[in-house]
């Protein structure tokens, strides 16, 4: 299969991820996906991170091991190296499900981001439903909640004219759902599907990103609009006061 036909290109980042990743892996594999690829950017890992790559059966499996800045600057990464129209991002230690596919199915407007939920799992296997990793986004919920990276397919060209912003090393995906639920030119299309098992042990749960906190309410103002930013910030005051 040759570079133009890849619908999707799946991007993972990992640094020694031997634990989870033959799992993640498997569970792409088992979905016997059709015109999708998988992109692996990892970090120098010094565990069996590679070797796991180097004998993966993964049929349309592109990996790189280098020195990086972190979780984004490896998804930027793989951005450069996708061929597919749609991009997704997956942690190494999360699991597709079946209604990834279902939700693949439905991909057909590049001018379109489509999503749908994320089950939440823990150590012990159980697979719970989340509020917040579920349901459709509004600008208004968006600027109150992140939504799940996981939930998103992307249309290539929403990082045509910028990536990830490295100055975020935790919500960098935050900011730039903000940008992109606030241009007019994207439709924003949910489907009640549930496409990926997450894991809530990640990064993202357990350390805070301050500079994306205190840049929130002006990337609000900036890319949601007056009218959303006064709600969420009138918002914040009520729990300020509650408090």
């Amino acid at each position: 299969m040759g570079d133009k036909e890849i619908l999707i290109s799946i991007v993972i980042a990992t640094h020694n991820a031997e634990r989870y990743l033959p799992d993640c892996l498997s569970s792409i594999l088992n979905l016997s996906l059709p015109q999708t690829e998988v992109i692996v950017v990892d970090g120098l890992s010094d565990d069996g991170t590679v070797e796991i790559l180097k004998h993966s059966k993964l049929p349309r499996l592109k990996w790189r091991s280098e020195p990086d800045q972190g979780i984004y600057d490896a998804l930027n990464k793989g951005i450069d190296m996708a061929a597919g129209k749609w991009l997704y991002f997956l942690g190494a230690d999360d699991r597709l499900l079946p209604g990834f596919s279902a939700l693949a199915d439905e991909l057909k407007d590049e001018n379109t981001i489509y999503y749908g939920n994320s089950l939440a799992w823990n150590e012990e296997g159980r697979k719970q439903a989340s509020e917040l990793l579920k349901g459709a986004f509004s600008c208004y919920r968006l600027a109150k909640y992140c939504m799940n990276h996981q939930s998103i397919l992307y249309p290539a060209k929403a990082f045509e004219k910028t990536k990830y912003n490295l100055k975020y090393k935790i919500l960098a995906d935050y900011a730039h759902n903000l940008m992109l639920w606030g241009d007019k030119s994207y439709i924003k299309a949910y489907y009640p599907i549930d496409i990926v098992a997450y894991h809530m042990g990640g990064i993202s749960s357990n350390y805070d990103d301050l500079i994306f906190e205190e840049d929130k309410p002006r990337l609000i103002l900036r890319h949601m609009g007056l009218n959303v930013f006064l709600r969420y910030m009138f918002r914040k005051l009520k729990d300020r006061i509650k408090r």
